[in-house]
């Protein structure tokens, strides 16, 4: 919801950083990796109850993540095969931060309680597979209430507020449950559409190039005038 929303106006914020970024020689991967190392601080942080200092970590793991897509765009290094290593490196902070908070709840609630966190992760893992997949389909499968900005700015409430951690989880259990529901419908009645609409445009891709044969052929059998 909110990567839709603001996404234009985050990225006209951050281009100039992205320039200045550029002058330092840095690549869009190694902002990735700085990421990623952060990510796991903020995780070990948060198993051990240092949920503050996990709060900082997972606010100065997400800058990066910010800042590698106008850092790509600024030094022209943008390319599938980064954007397909942000996009598996965010997957993998996401679960080792549900992990983190996993593990302290085994330590400080109960062993069920931790169950939460894994679910979280679980139905989260269904919409980043529901979106990888309808768009390998060509069908876009973006939006929903609870995509991944949500979840990282609604962990980030929880550890600021020790007191909401776990009623933020079972809230963020259900908004991502309803996306992966949203996301579900959205692509269904997409590839319901999707045949008839590639068989229209086969049909007129048809239609014209049996036209252009047909003027080719035409060209073909006139008989040049002979000059008197």
């Amino acid at each position: 919801m909110f990567d839709g929303k603001f996404r234009t106006p985050v990225d006209k914020a951050v281009k100039p950083l992205g320039a200045f970024l550029r002058r330092t020689r840095m690549t869009p991967d190694h902002l990735t990796v700085v990421g990623l190392l952060v990510g796991i601080g903020a995780a070990v942080a948060i198993a051990f109850g240092r949920l503050w200092i996990g709060l900082v970590l997972v606010i100065l793991a997400a800058l990066p993540d910010l800042l590698d897509g106008a850092l790509a765009k600024a030094s022209g290094a943008a390319s599938q095969r980064g954007a397909f290593f942000d996009s598996t490196v965010d997957r993998v902070t996401d679960s080792l931060l549900l992990g983190g908070i996993a593990w302290h709840f085994a330590s400080t609630e109960s062993a069920h309680l931790a169950l939460l966190p894994f679910a979280v992760a679980a139905v989260s893992s269904v919409i980043s597979y529901q979106r990888a997949k309808a768009e390998s389909l060509g069908i876009d499968a973006k939006g929903g209430l609870m995509e991944r900005a949500e979840r990282i700015i609604a962990i980030c409430v929880g550890l600021a507020f020790n007191v909401l951690l776990i009623p933020i989880l079972w809230l963020m259990l259900a908004l991502t449950s309803i996306t992966a529901v949203q996301r579900f419908v959205k692509v269904w009645r997409a590839a319901a559409i999707a045949p008839v609409t590639a068989a229209r445009i086969e049909m007129r891709r048809s239609r014209r190039q049996s036209r252009r044969v047909a003027r080719t052929e035409r060209r073909r059998t006139r008989v040049p005038r002979r000059k008197p």
